[in-house]
Protein backbone atom coordinates (compact mmCIF):
# COMPACT_ATOMS: atom_id res chain seq x y z
CA UNK A 1 0.00 0.00 0.00
CA UNK A 2 1.25 3.29 -1.24
CA UNK A 3 -0.25 6.95 -0.38
CA UNK A 4 0.71 10.18 -1.71
CA UNK A 5 0.46 14.06 -0.36
CA UNK A 6 1.44 16.72 -3.11
CA UNK A 7 2.24 20.00 -1.24
CA UNK A 8 2.98 23.21 -3.79
CA UNK A 9 1.44 26.95 -4.36
CA UNK A 10 -1.80 26.86 -5.74
CA UNK A 11 -0.80 28.93 -8.54
CA UNK A 12 1.77 26.25 -10.07
CA UNK A 13 0.47 22.93 -8.79
CA UNK A 14 -3.03 23.40 -9.73
CA UNK A 15 -2.12 23.61 -13.53
CA UNK A 16 0.27 20.47 -13.53
CA UNK A 17 -1.91 17.93 -11.18
CA UNK A 18 -2.42 15.60 -13.85
CA UNK A 19 0.92 15.24 -15.33
CA UNK A 20 2.26 15.26 -11.89
CA UNK A 21 0.20 12.80 -10.41
CA UNK A 22 1.15 10.27 -13.85
CA UNK A 23 4.74 11.07 -13.09
CA UNK A 24 5.11 10.04 -9.82
CA UNK A 25 2.97 7.23 -10.56
CA UNK A 26 5.28 5.81 -12.66
CA UNK A 27 7.92 6.11 -10.57
CA UNK A 28 6.14 4.40 -7.54
CA UNK A 29 5.27 1.45 -10.54
CA UNK A 30 8.77 1.35 -11.77
CA UNK A 31 11.00 1.09 -8.54
CA UNK A 32 8.54 -0.51 -6.18
CA UNK A 33 6.75 -3.03 -8.95
CA UNK A 34 3.59 -1.32 -7.73
CA UNK A 35 -0.20 -2.47 -9.78
CA UNK A 36 -0.62 0.38 -11.96
CA UNK A 37 -4.26 0.48 -11.18
CA UNK A 38 -3.47 1.60 -7.19
CA UNK A 39 -2.71 5.00 -7.16
CA UNK A 40 -3.87 7.13 -4.13
CA UNK A 41 -2.73 10.50 -4.31
CA UNK A 42 -3.85 13.91 -2.78
CA UNK A 43 -3.00 17.43 -3.66
CA UNK A 44 -2.78 20.35 -1.20
CA UNK A 45 -2.77 23.67 -3.35
CA UNK A 46 -1.64 26.06 -1.04
CA UNK A 47 -1.80 30.08 -1.04
CA UNK A 48 1.57 31.93 -0.35
CA UNK A 49 0.24 33.03 2.66
CA UNK A 50 0.19 29.35 3.82
CA UNK A 51 3.01 27.84 2.18
CA UNK A 52 6.57 29.08 3.50
CA UNK A 53 9.85 27.77 1.73
CA UNK A 54 13.18 27.82 1.88
CA UNK A 55 15.57 30.69 0.47
CA UNK A 56 16.66 29.27 -3.37
CA UNK A 57 13.30 27.92 -4.44
CA UNK A 58 11.18 29.07 -7.05
CA UNK A 59 7.13 28.84 -7.25
CA UNK A 60 7.30 25.36 -8.79
CA UNK A 61 8.54 24.06 -4.89
CA UNK A 62 6.78 20.72 -4.31
CA UNK A 63 6.78 18.36 -0.97
CA UNK A 64 5.83 15.26 -1.79
CA UNK A 65 5.30 12.58 1.12
CA UNK A 66 4.90 9.09 0.67
CA UNK A 67 3.66 6.86 3.01
CA UNK A 68 3.71 3.27 2.46
CA UNK A 69 3.91 -0.19 4.53
CA UNK A 70 7.53 -1.20 5.89
CA UNK A 71 9.55 -3.64 3.97
CA UNK A 72 10.80 -2.33 0.53
CA UNK A 73 14.84 -1.91 0.86
CA UNK A 74 16.89 0.65 1.05
CA UNK A 75 17.90 0.43 -2.87
CA UNK A 76 14.24 0.54 -3.68
CA UNK A 77 13.53 4.10 -1.80
CA UNK A 78 16.46 5.54 -3.00
CA UNK A 79 15.75 4.28 -6.60
CA UNK A 80 12.01 5.50 -6.32
CA UNK A 81 13.52 9.12 -5.06
CA UNK A 82 16.11 9.30 -7.80
CA UNK A 83 13.77 8.56 -10.41
CA UNK A 84 11.12 11.18 -9.15
CA UNK A 85 13.99 13.73 -9.34
CA UNK A 86 14.40 12.50 -12.79
CA UNK A 87 11.06 12.52 -13.96
CA UNK A 88 9.89 15.30 -12.88
CA UNK A 89 12.68 17.41 -14.33
CA UNK A 90 12.32 15.96 -17.68
CA UNK A 91 8.32 15.95 -17.65
CA UNK A 92 7.50 19.25 -15.97
CA UNK A 93 10.66 21.16 -15.83
CA UNK A 94 10.73 21.42 -12.46
CA UNK A 95 14.38 21.58 -10.98
CA UNK A 96 15.64 18.84 -8.21
CA UNK A 97 16.12 22.19 -5.98
CA UNK A 98 12.12 22.51 -5.76
CA UNK A 99 11.23 18.91 -5.14
CA UNK A 100 11.76 17.69 -1.32
CA UNK A 101 10.61 13.95 -0.66
CA UNK A 102 10.20 12.62 2.29
CA UNK A 103 9.07 8.45 2.31
CA UNK A 104 6.89 7.32 5.50
CA UNK A 105 7.03 4.35 6.64
CA UNK A 106 4.57 2.14 8.73
CA UNK A 107 4.80 -1.50 9.82
CA UNK A 108 0.91 -3.10 8.42
CA UNK A 109 -0.86 -3.46 11.12
CA UNK A 110 -1.25 0.15 11.47
CA UNK A 111 -3.03 -0.18 7.61
CA UNK A 112 -6.68 -0.77 6.59
CA UNK A 113 -8.54 -0.86 3.70
CA UNK A 114 -11.21 -2.98 2.49
CA UNK A 115 -12.47 -3.86 5.95
CA UNK A 116 -9.06 -5.38 6.68
CA UNK A 117 -5.99 -5.12 8.32
CA UNK A 118 -2.74 -4.11 5.72
CA UNK A 119 -0.97 -7.31 7.79
CA UNK A 120 -3.74 -9.66 7.51
CA UNK A 121 -5.35 -8.53 3.62
CA UNK A 122 -3.56 -10.64 0.98
CA UNK A 123 -2.19 -8.07 -1.89
CA UNK A 124 -1.67 -8.78 -5.49
CA UNK A 125 2.08 -7.15 -5.19
CA UNK A 126 4.99 -7.66 -3.10
CA UNK A 127 5.87 -5.44 -0.23
CA UNK A 128 9.37 -6.83 -0.27
CA UNK A 129 11.06 -5.56 -3.01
Amino acid sequence: MSQVKIFGLAKTLNPIKSRLSDAIHACIVDALAFPVDKRAHRFFPLDEADFYMPAGRSEAYLIIEIMMMTGRSVAAKKNLIRQIYTRLNAELSINETDIEICIIESAPENWAFRGQHGDEIKLNYAINV
